[in-house]
This record gives structure tokens, C-alpha cells and sequence, in this order.
């Protein structure tokens, strides 16, 4: 393959990638990495390296987009990044202590239930928001978002539940060496009553903090080769503005299916490798 069709093949992957990420909230890593590794013989730390960028560009493309439009809660964000932040440290320095192929499988069949939990027992499109709890009110984590082009109130319930899952989220990602995006939004959409497209687009303002600490790793270790980063970073910027002009339009019903299909796919992918001891 010549360079040419090389950029242009990781290109248009990157662009798929940036697009469903934008759309979930789970950034372009989930399509990136196997795309890389598996269909154009990549090395795994160098497609690593090169999703990590396309996470920070999929961030910077789309959250910008959906604080604009009112739908990401910063607020919410940056007080759940916090767990998120504390259990990917947790799981980086036990990650040398712990046999990960057994919480890989475990990890991937908890994804298949959510996937399942997310399509057929979410709440219907339209029916009223949840108020705020105690701690959600004295936190002031509750917001609004538009809902054909009026402002919709909504609370947040279960911040500790919802706290410790993100917690739990950022020590599988120091473990398994997995982005946290999939557990943000299953966090803040099941656990904490959120609306769905409010999740999906807060997730999207966190994934790019992690990420962003990550990638200075990698990048110091001379892990994210430009040749590969580059196409990837640019297809994903523009995937990831193409899908906030999806996602404002788009019914919950839709986004909740793309949602539990891609996290599908990530969860076949982690039991896979668990059992082949890739993890």
C-alpha cells in the first residue's frame, strides 16, 4: 500500500470513528484501535498513540459544538472527571499486580447487559425528567437542555452511585488500557437519571481531559508517529462535527441503538481478548 491510499484508508476510518464517537460519547478508539491493528498491520502501541489524538480531537470537535448548542452539563463533568481521574492512577499502578484476563471477560459480559439495558428498558422518548435529589440540588448538578428548540429541566439522582461507578470506570481503564467513555454515559444515563443526549455529549467534553494526560505518555515515549496520527486526527475532527449535526436532530431511540450496537462491539472484542489472554 503507498502512502497515498495508506492516509486516505485511515482517513475515511478515522471519519467513521470520529462521527460514532461523537455520537455516543465514547470516542473514535473503540473503531481506531482494531481498525489499525487488525485490517492495515499496524503496531498496537502506535495505533494506541493515534487514538488517543483522535479521542482529544473527537473532544475538542464535538464538545465545543455541544456546549454551544446547551446540551454537555461542564458542571457535572468536571465533578465526575475527578473519580474518573482517581481511579485511572488507581488502576495504572495495579495494573502490574492484577491478572486482567478474567476482569476483561467480566468487564465485556457487564457491556453486553448494558448494551441490552440501554435499548429495551430506557425510559420512552419525551417522558418527563427526574428532579434532583438531596445532593444533587446542593451540588446545583442539575441543568437544561433544548427539546424541539424549547429548554427541558432535568435533575440528577444517585451522585454517589453514579461517583463510584465512574470510579470503578477509571480503574478498568488504568487496568485494561481501555478509554472510560462507555461507562461514563451507562453512569450518568442509568445510575443517575440523565438525559440520554445529555450524557452522551457531557461524555464527550470528559473523554478528551483523560485522554490529553494519556496521550503526553505516549507521545514522551515516541509513540504517536505523525504519519498515522495525523490522517487519523483530521478524519476524526471532521467525523466528530458531522455527528453534532446529526445528534441535535436525531431521535433518542436512534442514538440508544448506536450506543448499545458500538458497546456491543467493544464488549465482544474485550471477552475475546480476555479469553485469548491479549489483555
Amino acid at each position: 500500500m503507498t502512502a497515498l491510499s495508506f492516509t486516505l484508508v485511515v482517513g475515511a476510518i478515522a471519519t467513521l470513528a470520529g462521527f460514532l464517537g461523537s455520537l455516543t460519547g465514547l470516542g473514535g478508539g473503540v473503531v481506531v484501535v482494531p481498525a489499525l491493528t487488525l485490517a492495515l498491520g499496524v503496531d498496537i502501541k502506535y495505533a494506541i498513540g493515534a487514538s488517543l489524538v483522535s479521542v482529544i480531537a473527537t473532544s475538542s470537535g464535538s464538545a465545543a459544538a455541544y456546549v454551544k448548542e446547551g446540551f454537555s452539563n461542564i458542571r457535572i463533568g468536571m465533578f465526575l472527571e475527578i473519580a474518573t481521574t482517581i481511579g485511572a492512577v488507581v488502576g495504572a499502578f495495579m495494573a502490574p499486580y492484577v491478572g486482567t484476563h478474567a476482569i476483561a471477560i467480566i468487564f465485556g459480559l457487564a457491556l453486553v447487559q448494558a448494551a441490552y439495558q440501554t435499548v429495551f428498558n430506557a425510559s420512552p422518548e419525551g417522558a418527563p425528567q427526574v428532579e434532583s435529589d438531596a445532593l444533587g440540588k446542593r451540588l446545583r448538578l442539575g441543568g437544561n437542555f433544548p427539546v424541539d428548540r424549547q429548554l427541558t429541566d432535568y435533575g440528577v439522582r444517585n451522585v454517589p452511585a453514579g461517583f463510584s461507578l465512574m470510579l470503578g470506570g477509571g480503574v478498568l481503564s488504568g487496568l485494561l488500557g481501555i478509554g472510560s467513555g462507555a461507562v461514563k454515559v451507562i453512569a450518568m444515563d442509568h445510575i443517575m437519571k440523565i438525559p440520554f443526549k445529555v450524557s452522551t455529549t457531557t461524555s464527550n467534553f470528559m473523554i478528551g481531559v483523560t485522554a490529553a494526560a494519556s496521550a503526553g505518555v505516549y507521545l514522551s515515549r515516541g509513540y504517536i508517529d505523525p504519519r498515522v496520527a495525523m490522517p487519523v486526527m483530521l478524519g476524526v475532527l471532521c467525523g466528530a462535527l458531522l455527528g453534532t449535526k446529526v445528534l441535535v436532530h436525531a431521535p433518542v431511540r436512534a442514538l440508544r441503538f448506536v450506543f448499545a450496537s458500538v458497546i456491543l462491539v467493544l464488549a465482544i472484542e474485550m471477552i475475546v481478548n480476555g479469553l485469548m489472554g491479549k489483555v
